[in-house]
């Protein structure tokens, strides 16, 4: 029983051994669970509370629970976009003495959903391009540090808004693999493989419950993640040759790179024999330029296309006050007190759960633009702000608490699920939808 039991955690929360670990898992109370969506697993998973935060908890062997805990903190120190590891709990034994499977604890991704929780009715063609997009990307960032997938879906992802788009996070990297020497192209595309074929099974499941926009071509959007991969990492990775009067052409490289959201680490140029042409390739490509504009110039940690379009209204707050040769540091301070903050700190306590605050900031620069338009003038933000609360935020769900059914089990060990998403939150969650 409970003196038998092993925690492995690099910080041990004195609140785990509260709970109710020698009963299997499916048979936690109600008191111990909390009720939120998650995509189809081979394993059981539920969710519980932990300290005033939400943990997931996965049943599965001791070693399997021990090698993903190693791999999700290996991938933390490489800034990989994935869950955080909490412990890894061995040793449990039930009342009588019998052995229960290990548990591998990880934390709940605030304001993240599955895929299948992001639309309510049907999935339509945008939201499932969109979805496929950022899954690519994620796939990008976790080849470029050496990480082997082996399961790649929507179903093993979490998504979280990011201004208009979504960013993808990795949830389950049991079956994954670190290649400090980085990874061949036949691994690359094994996982490209796997990752088609499972997001048209997702896709096709959804039509199979009517849960597919009509006109949707699910082999078509599952072929998405192959053209968008393919030209992402080419962007990251391709060689470039160029004469040398065009030396120019390194800063492009450059800058379409940032534009893209990623920073040069480094980069290997050469030049030929004759001394006519230089070559260039990027060896070391960070993630998240913007990200790291923003932190740096605000402290505010968000997503990149978050980062990137409230950068862009910093760079316009420091063209209409006239500063553009002021520090840049101390206008993004200004702009951080006179213009974010007061957005952000106007939504009314009840509804701060509904979306994180860059995302409401973006949304309500949004809602600006189209009610100028209508307009035909600029209209107030303090206006603005009150139409969107009142007409936009008050109607969406809490996306930091969604509630759904508990999650089952699959009787058999199916690599696939569901698949993506629409982006029709102005409705309510029917959860019976989601089953």
């Amino acid at each position: 029983m409970r003196d038998t039991l092993s925690i492995t955690a690099s910080s041990v929360d004195p609140a785990l051994l509260e709970l109710p670990w020698s009963l299997p898992l499916g048979e936690w109370p109600q008191s111990a669970i909390v009720s939120l969506p998650k995509g189809i697993s081979r394993h059981l998973v539920r969710f519980s509370s932990l300290s005033g935060r939400v943990v997931a908890i996965k049943e599965t062997t001791v070693a399997m629970a021990r090698r993903e805990y190693d791999m999700l903190g290996n991938l933390a120190r490489l800034d990989a976009p994935c869950v955080d590891r909490v412990a890894v709990i061995a040793g449990r034994t039930d009342a009588n003495g019998e052995p229960l499977p290990a548990a591998l604890v990880t934390a709940h991704l605030r304001f993240s959903l599955p895929y299948r929780a992001l639309f309510t009715q049907v999935l339509r063609p945008d939201t499932a391009t969109r979805l496929v997009d950022a899954l690519a990307a994620l796939l990008v960032r976790l080849h470029n540090v050496g990480f082997f997938w082996g399961d790649v879906s929507l179903s093993n992802t979490l998504f979280r808004r990011d201004a208009g788009a979504f960013a993808a996070y990795l949830v389950d990297a049991e079956t994954g693999e670190l290649h400090e020497s980085g990874l061949t192209r036949g691994q690359r595309e094994h996982d490209l493989d796997v990752a088609r074929t499972n997001i048209a099974g997702e896709i096709m499941d959804l039509e199979a419950g009517g849960r597919l926009e009509g006109g949707i071509d699910a082999v078509a959007i599952a072929d998405g993640i192959v053209s968008s991969y393919h030209s992402l990492w080419a962007a990251l990775t391709d060689a470039e040759s160029f004469g040398t009067s065009e030396a120019w052409r390194i800063t492009e490289r450059v800058r379409r790179l940032n534009t893209l959201g990623f920073d040069i680490g480094e980069m290997s140029i050469e030049r030929d024999t004759d001394g006519t042409r230089v070559s260039i390739q990027p060896k070391v490509v960070d993630a998240g330029h913007h990200q790291r504009r923003l932190l740096r110039l605000t402290g505010l940690d968000v997503e990149e296309n978050q980062a990137r379009r409230l950068l862009n209204d910093l760079d316009e707050f420091r063209a209409r006050i006239s500063r553009l040769g002021d520090n840049e540091e101390l206008v993004a301070h200004e702009w951080l007190t006179r213009v974010f903050e007061p957005v952000v700190t106007a939504i009314p306590w009840d509804l701060r759960a509904k979306l994180e605050p860059a995302e409401v900031f973006h949304q309500v620069l949004e809602h600006r633009w189209y009610m100028s338009q209508a307009r035909g003038k600029s209209a107030p933000l303090a206006e603005v702000l009150s139409s969107y609360i009142d007409t936009v935020l008050r109607h969406r769900r809490d996306e930091a608490t969604v509630m759904g059914p508990p999650t089952e089990t699959l009787a058999i060990p199916i690599v696939t699920s569901p698949i993506p998403v629409d982006d029709d939150d102005d409705a309510a969650v029917d959860w019976r939808d989601l089953v």
